[in-house]
């Protein structure tokens, strides 16, 4: 069966869904937790309703750009592996929920996906330099990363750190927006923790999936790499306990004391969304695991969110 044309699939208003596509808009609202959950956890309750408000805008515009920016920089390998039959949609893949790669798939152009992640970034640029000057310097930094992780698929497996980096700018930039002078200790430590959460929970797991097609493609990712057998795995795993630990160790470096039961549901949300899934696919090496892996992790900023959000409301 052929595919219907983009005139006939998409037009008018609906055509919206493309560039919310673009942007992996699903997911990128569950990043926005991300920030949100920083912010609190240093300053132990809620910023003004100007912060909050710019905060929100600025946040959303910020994933909704780099989102987008990933995809237009890649939208030529992105074609390359169409030709090879990759880039499959799965149902139970959170990435797969709206269309995926648009610009590659011939939904979007070239120039419709660089507009779009260009007008979000300079709303997300202006709202940072508001916030603080130094959150929009993490914000250039952040989308000159991303920049960097794409241009590295075919060069480094390293690529994957970079990836680290870029998932802590958003709530390295929202603690500087409530608090200039931030304590180094926790930049660092949630630095880390996040880092490893996205390299275990996110990054290594989405190149999981596509392993087949990234070795004919001649990709240098970790699951290309190191096999899935035993390094990849293994490396999930231990970045997973790893972002447990800093996960408990955040919590006690914080400007306020978290008492015992609210540090005991970070645990037991890391066990359930995290360290679970990691095991399984540990074990049994199949790839509905690591679906149930990423979706899952996916979910656990949202969760420490909802933590620290009780605790500011008591």
């Amino acid at each position: 069966m052929n595919k219907p044309s983009v005139s006939t699939t998409y037009n008018g208003l609906s055509r919206i869904k493309l560039f919310w596509a673009l942007s992996r808009t699903p997911h990128g609202l569950l990043d926005m937790a991300t920030p949100a959950f920083a912010a609190l956890l240093w300053i132990g309750g809620f910023p003004s309703l100007y912060v909050m408000g710019l905060g929100l805008v600025t946040t959303f515009a910020g994933y909704t750009a780099v989102y987008a920016l990933n995809d237009v920089v890649d939208h030529r390998l992105d074609k390359e592996k169409l030709k090879h039959g990759a880039l499959q949609d799965y149902e139970d893949y959170l990435d797969a929920v709206l269309v995926r790669h648009p610009i590659a798939q011939g939904f979007l152009s070239f120039k419709e996906g660089l507009a779009w992640s260009l007008a979000w970034g300079i709303l997300a640029l202006v709202g940072a330099y508001l916030l603080n000057p130094v959150c929009a310097a993490i914000f250039l930094a952040g989308a000159l990363l991303e920049s960097v992780y794409c241009l590295l698929w075919r060069v480094s497996h390293f690529r994957t750190l970079v990836s680290g980096g870029v998932k802590t700018s958003g709530a390295l930039a929202a603690v500087f927006a409530v608090d200039p002078n931030p304590s180094p200790v926790f930049i660092l430590i949630l630095f880390l923790c996040l880092f490893f959460w996205e390299i275990g929970g996110q990054n290594i797991p989405a190149d999981w999936t596509d392993v087949e097609e990234d070795r004919q493609l001649n990709a240098q990712t970790i699951p290309v790499r190191f096999g899935l057998l035993e390094r990849a795995n293994f490396i999930i795993l231990w970045s997973i306990v790893l972002s447990m630990i800093l996960t408990v160790i955040l919590f006690s470096v914080t400007r306020v004391r978290f008492e015992i039961p609210y540090i005991l549901a970070a645990v037991f949300t890391g066990g359930y969304l995290l360290l679970t899934p990691a095991v399984k696919l540990y074990k049994t090496k199949e790839r509905r695991e690591v679906m149930t892996l990423f979706n899952k992790a996916s979910y656990y900023p949202v969760c420490l969110l909802a933590i620290v959000t009780i605790k500011s409301m008591l």
